[in-house]
């Protein structure tokens, strides 16, 4: 068993049902140890107009395999009606992310842990820090708190009031 930290996202229909449903469903591969609380973002990298992100990081023990996870991930979103498009942003019912398992690198086609763009997301690295502020990311060799202290991102991410 080894810790895999998630980020989940919402910006369509009851963000928050979406979050708790798949939060649910992670037991498919895994136990939940801890949530973050919950966060409210501005989209990234698309309009606004789409609506804002309600985000939460989820620590998740589980002995599945890298692509095993990936894939039961995939299988949550679809469940939850998430439409995948090929590299383009845009709304979704959710959106599960591996940011980090346990110290791993991974490097594939379908996969790449630590997540490639953690350090430059506010959104990831605020609720990523309330769990585990200082965890090492196992490539920059900097802490989730220095990440976060550094980043450059300017999109608005505040705690959700309506937790």
């Amino acid at each position: 068993m080894e810790n895999a930290y998630l980020l989940l996202g919402s910006n369509m229909g009851d963000r928050k049902a979406y979050l708790q449903q798949s939060i649910a469903m992670l037991s498919r591969v895994g136990r939940v140890m801890r949530l973050s609380s919950l966060y409210e973002s501005e989209p990234w990298g698309f309009d606004h107009s789409t609506g804002w992100f309600l985000n939460q990081a989820v620590e998740l023990a589980t002995g599945t395999d890298a692509p095993e996870l990936l894939h039961a991930l995939h299988e949550i979103e679809q469940t939850l009606g998430r439409l995948r498009t090929n590299g383009t942003y845009r709304a979704r019912t959710i959106d599960i992310d591996i940011i980090l398992l346990g110290n791993r690198i991974i490097r594939t086609p379908e996969l790449t842990i630590p997540h490639s763009l953690m350090e430059q997301r506010m959104f990831v690295l605020q609720p990523l820090s309330e769990l585990i502020p200082d965890a090492v990311h196992p490539i920059l060799r900097l802490t989730i708190a220095q990440l976060a202290a550094q980043c450059t991102d300017t999109a608005l991410v505040q705690r959700y009031a309506n937790e």
